[in-house]
């Protein structure tokens, strides 16, 4: 893939991974992913933005090959997926020097071994002239590490945001023109990388709110010619406000604990209330992490081993306390054989999230008719708790 024009001088560059199915050993990527990478030439220095990940140094280095010359690389972030081929564009490019973050400099360091006298640290808002063009450097910090920053270009009203604003999708595109598969890929990048430092993004979208944005080019997935599409959907994926929505995240084992979840999905429907179920034998993790972003409340639904919670059950815990999500209200229904503390279990891995742990119903065997008498009052408490989220 040849370099790409963006707009005069500025051109898109980078990896297309189609094949990925994997994220750090962890995080689902159904539609794959990309390593975009940003090069500007202005009228006495250029600037690469950021690199790939090292597996695709070769194809970065084939779009530079007819570059003559790099001053700066800006790296955003020091994780690999984009500064991996930083030391291959520094040995092709004796004289290029590293921009990044005070705080990123000994990460950079630490993690890829830059010899220091290659760095030039930047200040939030510092400005660095090409010549006709400018670079201003702003501080994004936990977007999704703490030393990541974003690049505007003032002349040209482009910000360059990293994994801010980003999405796992391998296109050939250079614009997001199918906006609801962007959307929902960008959707399920915030929910399982970003939506733990909630808080952090609302601060850097009030940071950004008065620039003037014609582009914005993060550093995975497509450009956004229509700014205000990925920032309103960010300011609703970071509210604190969450949705008439109840995520089911469950297991069973002997088909009591899904004749529970089934009756309750029954109830909480008759109560206008929006489910989400996952089975967690098959569950795509990246699509329950999304359904987390808006849930008011979350109802586990686990049946009891050596007794504890499902070792599934435990893993999903284990990630929504880690996600931190808005959640407001939680409880837990299930079946065991003989006995159990799955409660004791389950709150004592909730140590991340502040929420209201609403009556939980668990039942000895096969549920009866007192059980299920239960799981309305349940759903009633549900209903009464979300008249306070918005439709």
């Amino acid at each position: 893939m040849k370099l790409r024009s963006i707009k005069d001088k500025i051109y898109f560059l980078g990896a297309i991974d189609w094949d990925r199915r994997l994220f750090d050993a962890l995080i689902p990527l159904p539609d794959g992913t990309s390593y975009n990478a940003y090069l500007i030439e202005g009228s006495e220095k250029t600037v690469l933005l950021d690199t790939v990940d090292p597996t695709m140094t070769n194809v970065l280095l084939s779009q530079l090959e007819d570059v003559k010359n790099i001053d700066y690389i800006v790296c955003h972030h020091v994780e690999q997926d984009h500064s991996g081929a930083i030391p291959s564009v520094l040995e092709k490019y004796g004289s290029a020097k590293v921009v990044i973050s005070t705080r990123g400099k000994d990460m950079l360091i630490d993690h890829l071994h830059i010899p220091e006298e290659r760095i030039i640290t930047v200040e939030d808002g510092e400005i660095l002239s090409l010549g006709d063009k400018t670079l201003k450097f702003i501080y994004t910090p936990w977007v999704h590490w703490p030393e990541t920053m974003s690049t505007y270009l003032l002349e040209d009203k482009i910000i360059f945001t990293c994994d801010f604003f980003g999405s796992h999708l391998a296109t050939n595109e250079l614009y997001g023109t199918d906006k609801s598969r962007v959307y929902e890929a960008a959707k399920r990048y915030y929910a399982e990388i970003m939506m733990p430092f909630r808080t952090n993004i609302q601060k850097n979208l009030e940071k950004i709110k008065d620039l003037d944005i014609s582009i914005i080019a993060p550093s995975h997935g497509p450009l956004y010619k229509d700014p205000n599409f990925i920032i309103d959907a960010y300011k609703d994926w970071a509210s604190d406000i969450p949705k008439n929505i109840v995520v089911i995240p469950y297991i069973s084992m002997h088909n009591s604990t899904k004749i529970m979840v089934e009756y309750l999905v029954s109830a909480l429907t008759e109560r206008d209330i929006k489910v989400e179920r996952f089975d967690l034998s098959s569950v795509d993790l990246g699509k329950l992490a999304m359904s987390l972003v808006d849930a008011g409340t979350v109802i586990i639904g686990t049946p009891t081993v050596l007794v504890g919670p499902h070792p599934n059950v435990v893993y999903a815990v284990y990630l929504f306390n880690a996600l931190r999500p808005k959640t407001r209200y939680l409880s837990v229904i299930g079946s065991y054989g003989w006995g159990g503390r799955a409660i004791e279990y389950l709150k004592g891995m909730l140590t991340n999230v502040k929420l209201e742990l609403l009556e939980p119903v668990l039942v000895k065997g096969l549920p009866k008719k007192d059980d299920l008498k239960a799981l309305d009052k349940l759903a009633d408490i549900v209903a009464e708790k979300h008249k306070e989220f918005s439709n």
